[in-house]
């Protein structure tokens, strides 16, 4: 009887019990469970462990903006191709996006990375009609904006001592890193070298190194790339980007210089090809930015000028620029100010004296510099297409100035005024004329 009590004793705690213990374990594996997750997502979500290099860490930001803006007058020839406004009609309003990112950078190890960097930006030239039906920019065939790829690379991290290997689309030496960053209001504008689009992106190989590891205040970065930037390869030429820097002052002043070298086309009797240098040096603070962006764009053999004896010659097309801005608090980290100039000269070499008249010869891969796709009478400057286009006979003087308000950060709402004048550099040409908008730019930005 005893034994039978005891056996009955025994299982009734092994089966009372035996819930208690399955509770129990289930309850330690959600736990070990969350805490896997939590960790996860902390990986995935902190930037810190992603500026850390933290393997497996990772982020997704974004970047937009757009305006409201008002045609307030429109150069009567629709010169200025490269910029966002030509072409547009004069009392022309519209809320427009001009541009749409969306990013994902992720650490593979603390030895690798990758980013990806979708983009939808605007539409080039302005004035193409919406039933065109003729695709440009990002618009497609049926007048939508659409996303392409912009960045696309795995970075290398170290190859040697400060020194990273990127291989991929990514960010070129000519601006991106440097000079845009510090002129810091490019939902503003492009910087001048961007809007004679130098290319910003590319698809090929490059080197991004500091000469002092520890302190960072040298560095260069250096690209051999198709010289397409999205677009496939049409040719075998390559663009070659060089760019050395300086930080002095607790890098309050910056010093940049910057180089590169393209063929176009390469046969007998044409060497056609285009080189650029360009300088920037700026005094860069949290309360007051002052910068200098200047550049020279040589392209040979690239327009033919017609002599008044009716021969003509095939001569280079020479472009200088220089931009100058300021930027500062009215009230830190709410409202601040900003205002910039550019002058622009698409061909400083422009004889009255010798031609008469002056038409670009083409590019090979669809690229747009100073001198391409250009046919007009110099008569009247008047195109050949009722399109937006570049006048390589017209110098440019650029103006922008507004307010930054900035509710909270990644927020900000900028008042501006946007003008660019045209004047004529040939004898008896087309009197000066201007596009004038006015603007309520908007901008937010996430996860960076």
């Amino acid at each position: 009887m005893t034994r039978i009590r005891r056996f009955d004793a025994y299982l009734h705690q092994t089966f009372c019990m035996k819930p208690l213990l399955l509770r129990r374990a289930m309850l330690l594996a959600s736990l070990f469970a969350t805490t896997l997750s939590t960790k996860a997502q902390y990986l995935w979500n902190n930037d810190t462990a992603y500026k850390a290099g933290a393997s497996g860490s990772g982020r997704l930001w974004g970047v937009l903006f757009g305006d409201y803006y008002v045609k307030a007058h429109s150069d009567s020839l629709n010169r200025g191709g490269n910029n966002q406004y030509s072409g547009i009609p004069k009392n022309r309003n519209a809320f427009a996006f001009r541009r749409i990112y969306l990013g994902y950078d992720y650490n593979i190890s603390s030895k690798f990375s990758a980013e990806i960097l979708l983009a939808a930006e605007d539409n080039f030239p302005a004035f193409n009609p919406p039933n065109s039906g003729t695709a440009s920019g990002d618009e497609l065939v049926n007048n939508k904006e659409t996303f392409y790829i912009k960045y696309a690379d795995i970075r290398w991290k170290n190859i040697w001592k400060g020194t990273d290997l990127i291989v991929g689309e990514q960010p070129t030496p000519s601006f991106p890193l440097i000079s845009e960053r510090i002129w810091s209001y490019r939902s503003i504008e492009r910087t001048i070298a961007d809007i004679r689009r130098t290319n910003s992106y590319d698809l090929g190989v490059g080197l991004q190194g500091k000469f002092d590891p520890l302190k960072g205040n040298f560095g260069y970065d250096l690209l051999v790339a198709n010289g397409t930037s999205d677009k496939p390869a049409s040719n075998s030429f390559k663009w070659f980007y060089g760019d050395v820097y300086a930080y002095f002052m607790d890098k309050k002043i910056v010093v940049d210089l910057y180089a590169d070298y393209q063929r176009l086309n390469w046969e007998p009797g044409w060497h056609h090809d285009r080189q650029m240098m360009k300088a920037y040096v700026a005094y860069n603070t949290p309360g007051l930015t002052v910068g200098v962006e200047g550049f020279i764009n040589t392209i040979r053999d690239d327009v033919k000028a017609t002599q008044h004896d009716g021969g003509a010659d095939t001569i280079n097309t020479a472009a200088q620029g220089i931009s100058l801005y300021i930027h500062g608090d009215i009230i830190p980290n709410k409202l601040r100010y900003f205002l910039r100039y550019d002058g622009y000269n698409p061909n400083h070499k422009i004889d009255n004296g010798k031609y008469s008249g002056y038409a670009g010869l083409g590019s090979p891969n669809g690229y747009e510099t100073p001198g391409y796709h250009i046919t007009y009478n110099p008569s009247n400057g008047t195109p050949t297409a009722a399109t937006a286009t570049t006048d390589i006979t017209a110098k440019e003087r650029f103006i922008t100035a507004g307010l930054d308000f900035t509710p909270m950060k990644g927020v900000h709402f900028m008042p501006n005024v946007w003008y660019n004048h045209y004047s004529s550099q040939l004898a008896g040409g087309a009197m000066g004329d201007y596009d004038l908008v006015y603007r309520m730019t908007f901008s937010i930005s996430f996860g960076r």
